[in-house]
């Protein structure tokens, strides 16, 4: 009898130190090619993290990133080995990184590398978060959600903007509803990705978080320093988008509410989202809709097919058939 109690007091202890060695979530990275690596190193492997970062760490880290992109590649050294300093490893493939690992987070700066990455992490159903930009154009961003559904894999995409507290207060309704809104960021141009998937996402996305979706035309008037993007919704609401490339690099909006007209929010840090990503690799609860980041894109889309037309309305549903047949082509060559 005592033997019986000595072994099943054993086998408690052993599954209690396993559940103890299983507490923190093991996160890697992939990309060390952009600046939102490194703040996610250093709140989530501080010696102090805050109490809703508790029980995470990134753990091992494959650097790559754009090999032909300056301003990105130039920061792997660096970022590689800050990353180090903090306990990352570093590992030589993507495929290594996923046997160490319980969670992704695809940083990699080049929206154009994405879905060949995304998908050795989909085919695990691993939980992902990929960071603004989901792809470099609409084609590419249709393809990796169709992929996540085909491999019954969690993951979403987002801008840092969207989850600024002022924003989360617009989208939720808290000023009364927003009957119109005008959003601004930068947006600078990067040759190999579509006009605003590089940059020009943030301030989208925002008018997007305190609009809702429901855009069907577009229209775009474009100047060598400026864009703005004219979105007609569904209801008649209006929403803009305005794209700086000259004077002072902000981030903000205005949105008019029933009852006040209210600021919209602007670069407070990664502090809120990364909470966001962290909720979602604990619930596998994606906290921004595939057909809302889907819409963004379908919006950056056509006010390129605006621009190319010299400012004609472009309609949001044709925009987005066009490119879903391209991404089911995309696929098909790529045999995923």
């Amino acid at each position: 009898m005592k033997l019986k109690i000595i072994a099943l007091l054993c086998l408690l202890i052993a599954s209690a130190g396993f559940l103890h060695a299983q507490e923190v979530i093991k996160i890697g990275i992939i990309g060390l090619d952009t600046s939102h690596a490194p703040a996610f190193i250093k709140l989530l492997n501080s010696n102090d993290p805050l109490p809703e970062h508790k029980g995470f760490k990134i753990v091992a880290a494959y650097p790559y990133g754009s090999k032909t992109i300056e301003s990105s590649y130039k920061r792997i050294p660096g970022y590689t080995e800050e990353a180090q300093k903090h306990g990352v490893e570093i590992v030589g493939s993507i495929a290594e990184l996923l046997e160490k690992v319980d969670c992704v987070m695809l940083e990699t700066n080049d929206g154009n590398l994405h879905l060949d990455q995304a998908v050795e992490v989909l085919k695990t159903s691993k939980p992902m978060f990929i960071d603004k930009p989901v792809a470099a154009t609409l084609t590419d961003a249709i393809a990796i959600f169709s992929l996540a559904k085909k491999y019954n894999s969690p993951m979403f995409s987002s801008s840092t903007l969207r989850f600024t507290p002022r924003n989360q207060e617009l989208k939720r309704g808290e000023h009364g509803k927003v009957l119109g809104a005008d959003c601004f960021s930068p947006a600078t141009n990067e040759p190999s990705h579509a006009d605003f998937s590089w940059y020009g996402i943030h301030g989208v996305e925002t008018l997007f978080t305190v609009m809702g979706g429901g855009c069907k035309q577009v229209t775009r008037v474009s100047a060598e320093g400026t864009d703005v993007v004219v979105g007609l919704w569904n209801d008649g609401r209006i929403g803009t988008f305005r794209g700086l490339r000259t004077g002072k690099a902000d981030f903000g909006g205005t949105a008019f509410c029933e009852s006040k007209t209210v600021a919209a929010g602007g670069y407070i840090g990664f502090k809120d989202l990364l909470t966001e990503i962290l909720t979602f690799f604990k619930t596998k609860k994606v906290p921004v809709t595939e057909q809302e980041t889907i819409e963004i894109f379908t919006f950056m889309e056509a006010s390129n097919q605006s621009k190319r037309l010299g400012g004609k309305p472009v309609s949001m549903q044709e925009t987005l058939e066009r490119c879903t047949k391209a991404a089911q082509k995309v696929l098909k060559a790529k045999k995923y």
